[in-house]
């Protein structure tokens, strides 16, 4: 017998036996969304024989220091950049969501990792946006045998339940989560209740088989998860796809991970023969200068536990009554902030010039330490004056003009001194306490000394 269906408000909870427009209960519209009627023997009845004391629903409270934990093995992909993002590789019954834009790479990059992890354990590819015959096609293109591949084109998630049951596959992908659909859900597939419940079927399958699951997910047109944000918090690791489709770069950044660090990046490149992980991502982000120009600084950013030098470009023009500001890879709304830090404290004025500000190689910088690069590149296109050959900086600057330290910042400059910079500019906090080789560290407490510091450089 087919499981029975209701209608819940997500603003208020209650529930109707069909879809309506506007709640009737708190009046809101379109917040209406189907949901599975529990069983009266299910779920309800196995919480009251636990509070009962049943023998067979009791659980044992145990005191957290006497729990024996044990670090989760993992199984490495074959991609060391995936590898990194993911915390050294796939755990077994961990249940992985990575999106992205369409085109970007998300099925060529696992069809990859899946063709290198057959020699060593059973997987499974399930597609449900495309034909076998395509995702063969896909494997020829990319130079893959596929000899151990198993590929189903399948949408209804019983069958791929069923399945999975049958091949017993230690890796299965999803590709991808929106095409899937239940039998006892009426609503299309794609809809916020078939998503969510084929993620849930889909994960408590894995936490019970232990086959490690990943599942491709669509974004939206602003760029996050396509359907309930419920199906972040169900999973172990979210994944991103970023990057410019026009781009042969490809950054693949890790938004959540029960199992290693969040914030961590992959680089990869977008070649004829698939992704390929790139092991010196600076250069990316650096800019090929024959000699030194305006308005160009090179700051260390951290992502995750890697050190990225990242170019950022200012420039600096004539501008109308109405001067703009804009940014690409920055937070605009700091950029405004910072032009009047730059104006009140180091009496840079910049009211009637139009500022734009880039970080090149489409990387996106979200951490405050980019500021006192951002500044010094700005002052240098607006005097038209370049800083010197191997200048980097970086430190955050506050409202009071104030330069305010920035986190791990000796792994920063080791990371400049190994690419060859040798005049850095630092928060005080940061400055080494030994000197690095070949790097000279200027520390500087407030904006106006940074500014009087370049110039005379």
């Amino acid at each position: 017998m087919a499981a029975k269906t209701t209608y819940t408000c997500r603003d208020c909870g209650a529930t109707s036996a069909k879809w309506l427009g506007k709640c009737p209960a708190c009046g809101a519209w379109n917040t209406l969304e189907e949901t599975l009627i529990e069983p009266a023997g299910g779920r309800q009845a196995s919480r009251f024989e636990s509070l009962a004391g049943g023998a067979a629903a009791r659980q044992v409270v145990t005191t957290l220091s006497e729990i024996d934990a044990t670090d989760v093995e993992r199984t490495p992909t074959g991609q060391e950049e995936l590898d990194r993002v993911l915390g050294g590789g796939i755990v077994a019954g961990g249940v992985v969501l990575i999106g992205g834009d369409p085109g970007i790479g998300k099925s060529t990059l696992l069809l990859q990792a899946l063709d290198s992890m057959s020699g060593r354990m059973k997987v499974l590819y399930v597609t449900g946006e495309e034909s076998g015959a395509q995702v063969a096609l896909r494997a020829r293109r990319l130079g893959l045998s596929g000899k151990a591949v198993r590929v189903l084109a399948e949408i209804q998630l019983e069958r791929i339940a069923a399945a999975l049951d049958g091949e017993r596959p230690a890796l299965c992908v999803v590709d991808s989560i929106q095409t899937v659909y239940s039998d006892q859900l009426s609503s299309a597939p794609g809809s916020v209740a078939q998503v969510r419940e084929c993620a849930a079927q889909l994960t408590r399958l894995a936490k019970t088989s232990g086959c490690a699951i990943v599942l491709v997910g669509h974004v939206t047109k602003e760029g996050a998860l396509a359907g309930p944000r419920v199906l972040e918090h169900i999973v172990d690791t979210v994944l991103y796809f970023e990057g410019d489709t026009h781009s042969s770069f490809r950054l693949v950044r890790a938004i959540k991970n029960r199992f290693g660090a969040v914030n961590e990046i992959g680089v990869f490149a977008m070649t004829e023969k698939g992704l390929k992980g790139v092991s010196n991502p600076s250069a990316i982000f650096l800019s090929t200068h024959g000699e030194p120009v305006p308005g160009s600084c090179v700051m260390v950013t951290l992502e995750g536990t890697r050190p990225l030098l990242v170019e950022l470009q200012a420039l600096v023009d004539s501008g109308g009554p109405s001067p703009r500001r804009l940014s690409v890879g920055l937070d605009r709304d700091r950029l405004a902030m910072l032009l009047a830090v730059l104006h009140r404290h180091a009496g840079v004025a910049c009211m009637d010039q139009d500022v734009f500000v880039n970080a090149v190689g489409g990387v996106r910088i979200g951490e405050p330490a980019a500021d006192l690069a951002v500044l010094l590149a700005i002052q240098s296109s607006l005097r038209g004056k370049p800083l010197p050959r191997g200048f980097i900086a970086f430190g955050e600057v506050g409202l009071a003009g104030e330069v305010r330290p920035a986190p791990r910042g000796q792994e920063r400059l080791k990371e400049a001194a190994k690419l060859g910079f040798s005049v850095a500019m630092v928060p005080k906090a940061n400055a080494p306490k030994k000197a690095i080789e070949g790097l000279t560290v200027h520390a500087v407490e407030r904006i106006e000394q940074a500014i009087d510091i370049v110039r005379g450089l």
